[in-house]
Parts: structure tokens; C-alpha cells; sequence
């Protein structure tokens, strides 16, 4: 059987005395695209953090590309191949459009992102390449913090609510970028609210709620009565 690219078995994360984590397992093959949905304070972003180095646990077991990095610093995370897109963008106001995507690269690592790929990749950039990252509208500040994420060549990417006050031609301008990240060999993490959204884009899905796995499953296999039990906690027809 082929090792996952990513594995978590066990993760537990608190906040001071609060648990927002509780064991939870996961895992990404490679080449695989998974959303990861649930509710405001579901848990989220703080197992993202965890993933990164940004955020401690306790009875963590992460292996990652064969290899444990739990407990590692976030920098020995992003240059072992993983890269996060974070909530809100946090791009560099003082630094152009260009020189935050540089940024990306200071790991070193070699792949298929350069400069070039990424304005392929949004050529709306192109133009704005000289103008500060802030300058930008919403949505293509989101396309820089993707690029930057891109430009580190990272075997998995993660992506954290990356739709989240954009409007929907721009979210689907965004979204169909997911499927030629995916073409050039890495394997995506998404997590995203809009339940639609993530059901289209993702080969797998996990559903957290208040700080466990609620859920798991494929696009094809779960029913909306599914989720939104795993979503809310409660059934269909209770919320009717």
C-alpha cells in the first residue's frame, strides 16, 4: 500500500486550558486534492497551524513525504515541502507584488513555480507586478498570496479559506487555478465553508466540528443529509 504524502494520527492542540483539537487523524495522498469543511471555530485553521509549525500539540504524530515533523519550527516545515495560503492574505504592504512573490521563494527549493508560471497562472498579476501588494483588490491579493504560497515549490499546499469575502466570479476565477496547481504535482488542502464549493473541487472531504473529525468520506458518496449532520450537528429534518 503507497504511504500517504501526508499522515496525522492523534493530533490534540490546546489554547491555554482551551482544547480546540481532539486526536485527530488524517491524511493526503499524492497527487490529492482534500477540503476540509466545518463551521466558524470547528477547529480549522488551528490543525492548518499545527501542520505548519505555527501552533504546538501534544500527542502529535504528523509524517510527512515519509519522514516526522511534528514539533519542528514552521521554517524547517516550509522548506521540507509545505506551504500555507493563509486567511486574510497578510501580504507585505511596503513590498510590490513581485517582491512579495519573491518572498516564496527564499526556501530554495527547485520546481516548476517561478515568476513566469505564476503570471501564467494569474495573468490578471502581470500588469500589477510593480504596484504594492496591498494596492490590489481583494481578489487578486488573493491570487499574490497564492502565488507566494507557489513560488516556495511545495509538495503540498494549504489553503485557508481562500473564497472568504471575495465575490463569487472572482472565487471561481480563483478556484479554477486549483486544478493546474494540482497538474503540476502538488497535492492541495483546502479549507473552505461554502460546502458547494469544496464538493467540487476536492477529491476527499473531512468535516470538523468543535474540534473533531465529524465526518469523512468522497464528493460521490456523501448525501447533504451527511454534512449538514457532521456540519451542524444536527439532522435535516431537526433544522426543517
Amino acid at each position: 500500500m503507497t504511504q500517504p504524502l501526508l499522515e496525522v494520527r492523534g493530533l490534540t492542540a490546546f489554547y491555554g486550558d482551551f482544547q480546540a483539537l481532539f486526536e485527530i487523524g488524517f491524511s493526503v495522498a499524492e497527487d490529492e486534492t482534500v477540503a476540509i469543511i466545518g463551521a466558524n471555530g470547528a477547529g480549522k485553521s488551528t490543525f492548518l497551524r499545527v501542520l505548519t509549525g505555527l501552533h504546538a500539540s501534544v500527542g502529535q504524530d504528523i509524517v510527512f513525504s515519509g519522514s516526522q515533523i511534528a514539533g519542528i519550527s514552521a521554517d524547517r516545515v516550509h522548506k521540507r515541502g509545505i506551504a500555507m495560503v493563509p486567511e486574510g492574505r497578510r501580504l507585505f504592504p511596503s513590498l510590490s507584488v513581485e517582491e512579495n512573490l519573491l518572498i516564496g521563494a527564499s526556501g530554495g527549493r527547485d520546481g516548476p513555480w517561478t515568476l513566469d508560471a505564476v503570471y501564467d497562472l494569474f495573468p490578471d498579476l502581470t500588469s500589477k507586478r510593480r504596484n504594492p501588494g496591498t494596492a490590489l483588490s481583494g481578489g487578486q491579493q488573493q491570487m499574490v498570496a497564492i502565488g507566494r504560497a507557489l513560488m516556495s515549490n511545495p509538495k503540498l499546499l494549504l489553503c485557508d479559506e481562500i473564497s472568504l469575502g471575495l465575490a463569487p466570479k472572482i472565487i471561481k476565477d480563483i478556484y479554477a487555478a486549483v486544478p493546474r496547481i494540482h497538474d503540476l504535482g502538488t497535492s492541495i488542502v483546502v479549507v473552505e465553508q461554502d460546502v458547494g464549493q469544496a464538493l467540487a473541487v476536492a477529491d476527499r472531504i473531512y468535516c470538523f466540528q468543535e474540534g473533531r473529525v465529524s465526518l469523512t468520506g468522497t464528493p460521490e458518496t456523501l448525501t447533504r443529509a451527511d454534512i449538514a449532520k457532521a456540519y451542524f450537528g444536527i439532522d435535516e429534518e431537526e433544522a426543517a
